[in-house]
């Protein structure tokens, strides 16, 4: 039997290489966020007191939060309340007159009985990177507690561990129970993970500026 050429021999070496170095780089984010989140997925009566809250935004209907919003707004609230939180930072996206996140995150918070004095809104969160960078360079926020879907929190607070806030995340469930989306929603986090690990890798620019003391004014107001 004919052994492989030498050129052969190391293309398919090569072709290997590539392969294993393409499966640990789609799996190695996914063993990074299951190494960093240990423990630090919570229920309300778990979590630690903590200063500050950040609440994620996650879409409007006109000038209402969707129910993922909505969900999301209720666990913050219900932190509030517990006496987990004393700060409520909303973080969604402005980028145009239309669509002001949140502002109606911040009017739902005191329509249920929040102080809007311990509200404060960062208007440069598109994203979950941005929210997490933004969140400690900006308002200057070390240690928080996350609020979003149960299925988002892995990537959230991985993202915001890997950038320098030291978070657990509390998450909602209630909109599982109604939306036809939620499947969907799940699934696009396996894809989102992967592009996680690249932008922190890479440290992503978003939109920064000078420092704002909203936080640390409404943590002494």
């Amino acid at each position: 039997m004919e052994k492989p050429k030498p050129k052969k021999r190391l293309l398919r070496r090569l072709v290997l290489i590539l392969l294993v170095l393409i499966v640990l780089g789609l799996t190695t984010p996914f063993i990074v966020t299951g190494i960093v989140t240990s423990g630090k997925l919570q229920s309300i009566d778990e979590a630690e007191p903590h200063d500050v809250a950040i609440v994620f935004g996650a879409g409007l209907y006109g000038d209402q939060p969707t129910p993922y919003l909505q969900g999301r707004l209720e666990v913050a609230r219900d932190l509030f309340f517990a006496g987990k939180v004393r700060v409520i930072l909303v973080s969604g996206d402005n980028l145009t007159d239309e669509h002001n996140e949140p502002a109606v995150m911040k009017a739902w918070l005191i329509d249920n009985g929040i102080p809007a004095n311990k509200i404060v809104s960062d208007y440069a969160g598109i994203d979950t990177y941005s929210t997490c960078v933004r969140a400690k360079e900006i308002f200057g926020v070390t240690s928080a507690i996350l609020v979003s879907q149960t299925y988002h929190l892995p990537r959230a607070v991985t993202t915001c561990q890997l950038v320098g806030v030291d978070v657990v995340g509390v998450g909602d469930e209630t909109v599982r129970y109604i939306s036809n989306s939620w499947k969907k929603y799940s699934a696009r986090e396996i894809p989102a993970t992967i592009n996680m690990a690249y932008e922190v890798l890479i440290h992503r620019r978003t939109i920064l500026g000078d420092y704002e003391s909203g936080v640390d004014d409404a943590l002494n107001s």
